[in-house]
């Protein structure tokens, strides 16, 4: 029997930077070892996270029992366990959204909602928002029919009223106007997260998402809304799409679906899904509609109801925003602070009236509070300082949740 032995620590992030593709920014630099609720832990000391269900004994039940009876199946088989997850979703949801496929993650069950817009619309052009994940620079030329509209970014964005609040519908007007002189006649679909997460944690404004359905409907098009971060209750409704009373085209969902296992999944509507396949709409790959993560998914969809946790997440929201807002009076260097339910983000300038960017210090920030016990991710936008990320799980607590502020407050003066 061969025994592995940890490796000592320089030798482990030499051996990460040699065997591994770095796919972003630099390794967070702690080596975690278990995961329980709230906490990471290290070799040293406790982490406060964002894992969801991380060492929830009923998930782990469901594990158990499907890695030793039922992970994975040919894909043209239907299994108890998919069928319950479609129930268990489509009953949330409103009706319009009635047909379900479970992938593995967040970029395939995009790249499928994007496959069904077209096969349904015949178009090919597809509309983004200019910051985020769905509309990222830096890797070459687009895809023919990739256009974007400007993400509406009250703290920063150009489109004011008389009286200095942020003009969001002159913004999408314009960004219609663009899209329109640019299109060759072929749009499909526009797709958007209702926060902006990878763009730096932007909230769309209330009725964004109305007005940008109206858009589409205008158009030909469908919208296409991705709650791959902002779904099953961490805004403090359910869906976040619930906000401003429309129904999207095509949801699609992942991360908190699968408890941290691969599980996301494409819902559209009944008149969609049979359009589409009339159409001959192919799709395959291994992983679709596995049996192991689908229960999990089910399970999941029990303990947020159950636990009624888009309720928590609003109710601890508030904590947190009050935190958050009592570090901003505290520190100038905060410009803004943002988001909804347990998904909030504070952006770091120099100056509060320039807004001028400090892209260091919040770097320097996340750095300090990692040395203190918190885990802070920082999204840094080039020329745009830096924007934390604090999604805390669902299930975190009420004092968790105050230690977390302590700790970036303690951060903060530490590097200020």
């Amino acid at each position: 029997m061969t025994v592995t032995k940890p490796l000592p620590d320089s030798a482990f992030w030499a051996a990460a930077d040699s065997k591994l593709i770095r796919y972003g920014g630099q390794w967070s630099k702690v080596r975690v070892v278990r995961a329980k609720g709230t906490y990471l832990y290290d070799a040293v000391s406790g982490l406060a996270c964002s894992t969801d269900f991380s060492g929830n004994e009923e998930i782990a039940e469901v594990v158990s029992t499907y890695v030793r009876d039922l992970d994975h199946l040919f894909s043209a088989m239907v299994t108890d366990p998919v069928l319950s997850l479609a129930d268990k979703l489509t009953a949330m949801l409103p009706e319009g959204l009635d047909r379900c496929l479970f992938l593995s993650t967040g970029s395939e069950v995009n790249e499928l909602a994007l496959k069904i817009a077209k096969t349904y619309t015949g178009g090919f052009e597809i509309v983004s928002l200019s910051a985020g994940y769905l509309g990222r620079r830096g890797h070459g030329p687009p895809m023919p029919g990739q256009l974007v509209l400007p993400v509406p970014y009250a703290y920063r964005s150009p489109f004011r009223r008389a009286d200095g609040s942020h003009d969001w519908e002159a913004e999408l007007a314009w960004g219609w106007s663009l899209v329109d002189a640019q299109s060759c006649g072929a749009l499909a679909a526009v797709i958007v997260e209702p926060i902006v997460s990878t763009g730096g944690l932007i909230d769309l404004p209330p009725g964004y998402l109305a007005a940008l359905k109206r858009g589409c409907e205008e158009r030909g098009m469908l919208l296409i809304v991705d709650e791959a971060q902002t779904g099953l209750g961490r805004t403090g409704a359910m869906f976040a799409f619930e906000r401003d009373g429309i129904v999207p085209d095509i949801l699609t969902l992942s991360k908190t679906l699968g408890a941290g296992l691969p599980l996301a999944a494409t819902i559209t509507s009944k008149a969609i899904e049979e359009e589409c396949h009339r159409k001959g709409l192919f799709w395959i790959t291994t992983h679709m509609n596995d049996p192991l993560v689908c229960a999990v998914g089910a399970k999941v969809c029990d303990i947020i109801q159950r636990d009624d946790l888009p309720a928590e997440a609003k109710r601890k929201g508030e904590i947190l925003r009050e935190g958050l807002l009592g570090l901003q009076r505290k520190y100038p260097q905060i410009g803004d602070v943002r988001g909804r339910g347990l998904m909030m983000g504070i952006e770091v300038v120099k100056d509060p009236e320039t807004k001028e960017p400090a892209d260091e210090l919040g770097t320097k920030v996340a750095e300090k509070a990692m040395e203190l016990g918190l885990s802070c991710n920082i999204v840094q936008i080039r020329g745009l300082g830096g924007t934390f990320r604090i999604a805390p799980p669902l299930t975190v607590t009420d004092d968790e949740i105050r230690e977390g502020v302590d700790i970036l407050d303690q951060a903060f003066a530490a590097c200020v």
